[in-house]
């Protein structure tokens, strides 16, 4: 009986094994290596012929086969951070003169890369709404070389019109690149939507265990796998084989946990939604969140990643007071791992093309792998001290 075709938990329990290299162990050796050795002189010089360790090892490629998995994928790039995952893409697409198009909700240091390295380089950024869907194509000049999207944002949680801004850019000939780290492959495929480059920091969901950095650009296209090759080897970037076995091995359970961290977000975004403190709640995936639509079309999960607002009074002072007060939601700028995270996201907001109101002062939660009854009697002490505080006012 024929097979059909298998799903991502599947494959990517299976992906990047090679029974030549692996010896009989379900898991990659752990290959670290400087220099290769060659048996001929003939082989020092000829194109494909691995020859030193900063190209990556077994380990690498049994990593980069899962990830092809994973997005469907044809090229797979390895990179020692999320942040090189957004950037390299650019620098391989961009030049002096050029003209670059960025989602306005952007993750911070891609903008900042945008605003002050790309200046540099002689590179215009523009930014625009991340609602623009097909309409981006007013935008477009005969200069633009790439249109940058992250979706949802992953401070602010805006859904864009992927397939119809793809097409628009593929329709003037610009590349687009993805920063699919909050949908992590496993709830979106950012390829099958038109997109040209998917990104998304390893660091994240796929290591899951908050001890590694790393990151991936994949591709069906080769020229671009070839632009983005050129540019990781002329700025000698690598990633130690180590953080690839750890990326690997916890890609291997990702699926099941982001079920978790989706079941576990939405319990608790549900609950904060009827909250008297609560303005507004950020998070695609709630029924009447204004990018609920989308989000339902594109996606087929949810991160456990999103906000929330403060009702006024609220200010920084009783912000400070709520966050201080948790105890099971630690205070840290990452997500993705299985210990849950809150962040007070005002700081950090910074927009060019729009000017959203929130409603109140923005706390961002990463529900981690905690029960969520015990995440909400965490949240509850922390509204507790908010009271305390405006009490005090």
């Amino acid at each position: 009986m024929a097979r059909g075709p298998r799903r991502t938990e599947t494959r990517i329990v299976h992906a990047g094994r090679d029974p030549k290299v692996d010896n009989g162990g379900v898991n990659p050796p752990v290959q670290r290596a400087s220099t290769v050795l060659l048996d001929k002189a003939e082989d020092m010089f000829r194109p494909g012929v691995w020859t030193y360790g900063i190209h990556g090892t077994a380990t690498h490629r049994a990593l980069k086969a899962a990830l092809c998995e994973l997005e469907q994928a044809e090229h797979c790039h390895l990179v020692s951070s999320g942040l090189l995952a957004c950037t390299v893409p650019i620098m391989a697409l961009a030049s002096p003169g050029k003209h670059i198009l960025v989602c306005d909700n952007v993750y911070g240091p891609t903008r900042r890369f945008c605003d002050q390295t790309m200046k540099q380089w002689g590179c215009e950024t523009e930014y625009f709404p991340p609602d623009i869907g097909a309409d981006i194509a007013t935008m477009i000049r005969p200069e633009t070389c790439v249109v940058f999207l992250e979706s949802p944002g992953s401070m602010t949680f805006e859904v864009s019109d992927t397939p119809a801004i793809a097409a628009a850019a593929r329709a003037a000939g610009v590349a687009t690149v993805f920063d699919n780290t909050w949908g992590a492959g496993h709830f979106h495929k950012p390829l099958d939507l038109g997109v040209d480059i998917s990104v998304q920091a390893t660091s994240k969901y796929p290591g899951g265990s908050a001890d590694l950095l790393g990151g991936s650009i994949v591709t069906r296209d080769e020229d671009l796998s070839g632009r983005i090759k050129q540019v990781i080897t002329n700025l000698g970037l690598s990633v130690s084989p180590d953080d690839a076995y750890l990326v690997l091995r916890g890609l291997r359970t990702m699926t099941t946990r982001m079920d978790r961290h989706d079941a576990s977000g939405r319990h608790v975004a549900a609950w904060l939604a009827d909250r008297p403190e609560v303005a507004r709640v950020l998070h695609p995936a709630l029924p009447g969140d204004a990018y609920h639509d989308l989000w339902k079309r594109d996606f087929s999960g949810a991160a456990g990643l999103f906000a929330f607002s403060l009702a006024p009074p609220a200010d920084t002072k009783d912000v400070n007071a709520f966050l201080n007060a948790l105890e099971l939601f630690g205070l840290g700028f990452s997500w993705g791992g299985y210990e849950s995270l809150a962040i007070p996201c005002d700081p950090q907001l910074k927009r060019t093309s729009t000017s959203p109101d929130f409603g109140g002062k923005l706390i961002r939660l990463s529900v981690g792998l905690e029960a969520p009854e015990d995440l909400i009697a965490d949240l509850e002490t922390g509204f507790a001290a908010l009271a305390a505080s405006l009490a005090g006012d």
